[in-house]
Order: structure tokens, then sequence, then C-alpha cells
């Protein structure tokens, strides 16, 4: 049976709304796009929630008119400018000796229990990088296998609750609910890597227009991501300056005459700012060397963080570059040279069934990478900003649809709504401590008590509470 959803692209200088249809076999089909231009945003994030809320209705809108069909909640991209990240690991004891998903949902949200996560932040992915069964490191799929003991390494990222408040209320404004929220470079990834990139290793950067966004993707996950405030506006702000023009004359002439490669000699002409009656004429060559300025610091800046991440030796596939920026020509050989010859790929979206002729522009990866995210495209293994878990499986389809049923995984209780009894019981005397791991593992298991009929209901007494809990850690 297929199902329709709606992803909303919010970027810094554009908002896109893309309707698709996905089949039983996680095919998406594209029945319907809008496109406007981004107002009441500063970098990506919500500055004027209802300036905001007009361009998310007017893209909506379209796509709406386009598809002939109406949906109530979207997947929405949120930029990278008040995230941060860090990795934190879980570890689980394995009752029945079978790693099963209710086992690895376990450890994930022990992880995420460890995870030193500030009070005014909210999660908005924990993405494992690696499992590991008993001894045994760098496991892609855990599921099925014999083990007594899970552990898992996670890279968390989350954003300021404030700037996903924002979010949601302006998208809200517009008339449609927030289903889920996702990074904008992890959807770009999504939607540009290929397999072997994967498996190799690469970083994404998406280049926006005025603002860049890192991903650096590794053993078939993502380990780091960072946020630059620098773009293609940044090079028409500069081209404004130096050549005394309108920006818009100045954003004609990055578009045509936009080149790193030698430049010639011929003049322009080019209306004077503050006069447009009047005009003068400018070398191309003065054009060529501030488009070539800006350029090569923002490959600069790029490379600076590639390094600060310490993932460069794990990066086999290189480095792709994406969105609006990336049309300046010559930019892939600029780039190979700055970051020290490693290999370097210009992307445009994957393909997806209806894809328009103007979305195949690199400008509409995050867009994309959304509409794949929905039909399958993440990790094998992820927590979501809604703390679910969504598994990479046949049927993992029918578990994303709002309207369907929840699995009994997603039911699994949340560690920030649950507290452990050892923090209100006194713990009973013990000769020898017990191991960290087995502490970590009795608080899962004490989780997991509280998902199951409540054993305090059927035995009110406070001494048979205690037994009842002693036994079932001991």
């Amino acid at each position: 049976m297929k199902r329709t959803v709606l992803a909303i692209d919010i970027g810094s200088t554009k908002v896109c709304a893309l309707i698709a249809e996905i089949d039983d076999e996680n095919n998406a089909t594209i029945i319907g796009a809008g496109i406007s231009k981004a107002q009441g945003l500063r970098k990506g994030s919500i500055t004027n929630i209802e300036l905001a809320s007009k361009s998310i209705k007017s893209a909506l809108n379209d796509a709406k008119r386009v598809a002939g069909t109406e949906l109530r909640s979207a997947i929405v991209s949120i930029s990278g400018a008040y995230t941060k990240s860090l990795n934190s690991s879980g570890i689980v004891n394995i009752p029945n000796k079978e790693i099963t998903l209710n086992e690895i949902q376990r450890v994930m949200h022990t992880s995420l229990y460890n995870a030193n996560i500030p009070n005014e932040f909210e999660v908005l992915h924990a993405l494992p990088y690696n499992f590991k069964v008993d001894d045994q490191d760098f496991i892609e799929d855990p599921l099925g296998m014999n083990a007594s003991r899970l552990e898992v390494e996670t890279h968390i990222i989350t954003t300021q609750k404030s700037n996903l408040n924002n979010l949601r209320k302006a998208v809200k404004a517009a008339g449609v609910e927030v289903e889920s929220v996702v990074l904008s470079g992890y959807a770009s990834a999504i939607a540009v890597l290929n397999a072997d990139e994967k498996e190799l290793g690469a970083a994404v950067v998406d280049m926006g227009g005025n603002t860049s966004n890192i991903v650096i993707h590794s053993g078939h996950a993502i380990r780091y991501n960072d946020f630059l405030g620098v773009g293609s506006n940044h090079i028409t702000n500069d081209l404004s300056m130096a050549l005394h023009t309108p920006l818009h004359t100045a954003d004609n002439v990055k578009i045509n005459y936009g080149s790193l490669y030698a430049p010639s000699n011929d003049l322009i002409e080019l209306p004077v700012i503050g006069d447009e009656t009047s005009s003068h004429e400018v070398s191309l060559e003065v054009v060529h060397n501030v488009i070539y300025a800006r350029v090569e610091e923002t490959l600069m800046i790029i490379a600076q963080s590639i390094e600060k991440s310490g993932l460069k030796e794990h990066m086999g596939a290189g480095v792709v570059l994406t969105g609006g920026f990336t049309k300046i020509e010559g930019l892939r050989e600029l780039a190979v040279a700055i970051l020290d010859n490693m290999p370097v790929r210009l992307a445009k979206p994957a393909d997806v069934g209806g894809l328009f002729d103007t979305l195949r522009d690199p400008s509409y990866s995050g867009a994309v990478g959304l509409i794949k995210y929905m039909a399958d495209g993440y990790t094998a293994y992820e927590i979501d900003v809604n703390r679910r878990m969504r598994h990479a499986s046949e049927d993992m389809g029918t578990q994303q649809h709002p309207a369907s049923s929840v699995s009994a995984v997603e039911e699994a209780p949340k560690f920030d709504t649950v507290t452990p009894p050892a923090s209100s019981t006194p713990a009973p005397a013990a000769t020898t401590p017990p191991a960290k791991d087995e502490k970590i593992a009795e608080t899962t298991k004490m989780v997991n008590i509280g998902s199951n009929k409540s054993v305090q209901s059927d035995q009110p007494n406070p001494i048979s509470k205690f037994w009842n809990w002693a036994t079932q850690l001991f």
C-alpha cells in the first residue's frame, strides 16, 4: 500500500516542499514540489516566526496544488547552526543469549542515558557507529547474533530546544504538524552518497547560500558534523562592494561570469550602486579575483573543519561537494589543491522517481534527502528526535507512517521518563561492589521491567515491592 509523505527543506535562502508517494518496497516517486524564497531566517534558523511560516506556506501550497493532495504532517530539515555533537557508549547484558531489536534499543537508549546532554538541548539523532558483540568490534548488524553482552558507540547530535521549538511553531503556523526533524547535512548525505563512499568514508559538504554543513560518513554511519557560516551569498556581497554595484546585479555577475579559471580582460558594464541610471565599466579580471579570494577562503575553512574532526584518515572516498555554491566553474580543481589532493566529487541528488528537472540541481540535495530518509534511507539503526528507534527493515515503511500501528519495540520506555528504583530505595548490602558493566545492564533491566505489566499494582506492600525489585536484579 502506497503512503504519501511531505518533506520541507528549510534552507538559508529558499524553502522547498516536496510531496512523494512511497510504495511497499520503499521506492519514492515525487508527485508535487513547491519552492519559495526564505524569509524570517538567518543562517538557516528562524528569526521571525510569522515571516518564516509565510515562506513555508507558500512552498507548501504550490506543492499541494501540483500533487492534488492534502497532508497534515511533515518531516522537516533543521540547520546545523545551533547544534552540538558528542559521542557516547552503552552496554547491556543479553538474558536470552540472542540479540533482538529490544536489546538493540536498550543498548542505544543506554548510550543516550550515559551521555552528558545539557538541559537546554534536545536530541536530534543518536547514530550508532560501532556495535560490539562480546569482544568482537565493528559488527555491521548485531540483530539475531548469539552473545552474552552487547555494546554500542553512538554519535549524538543535539540542538537547542528553543531553536527546535521555533521551527515547530513556524511549520505549525503554515498549517502542518512536524512529524520528525532531520539535520540538513544528514539529509544531504543521504541524497548524494553512494554505497562505496559510505563504505570507504567520505565528507559531504552542502554549500548553500549563507551556510555550509559538513557531515563525515564512515563505516555506514555519521561520525562528525559541523556548521560553517559561509556560502555563495558572501561572494555576491563581496562583488557588490568591490564593483560598487547593487546586490541583484552582483548576483547576476556571479551567475554569468563566476569562474575560477584564468580570466579574460573583457569589460562589462554595470550600474552604479545608489544611482542605477548611470553605469561604469569593470574588467572581468577584477570579478575573477574577488570570486577566487572568497572561494579559496571558504575551501580553507572547510579543510580546517575536516582536520579538526580527526577523521581524515577514515575518508577513503574523499570529499563530496553539493549545494548551489558548487555551480561555480573550476571549484573542483581548486578544492583538490586546497584539500591536499584528496578525491573531490561534485554531486547532484540521487535520482528519485518523478524528480522534476528543476530538482536535479545540487541546491536541492537536502530536500531530496528528506524524501529518501522517509523511504528507508537512514542508517541501519537510529534514535530520532521523537526518541523512537528507526530500524531499516523491510516493514519499516509501516512503522514510519503516523497512522500506522506502533511496533512493540517503539513502545519501550524512554530513559528520560523512567527513574530507576535504585535512586529511591536503599540498595541491599553486598560484600563485593558490582562491576560498572553490570550496573549499566541492571539499570537497563529495571527499565524493561517498567515496560511490562506493573508488579507494584499487585503488591502494594512496600517490603514486597523491595523484595520483588531485588529478586529481579540478582
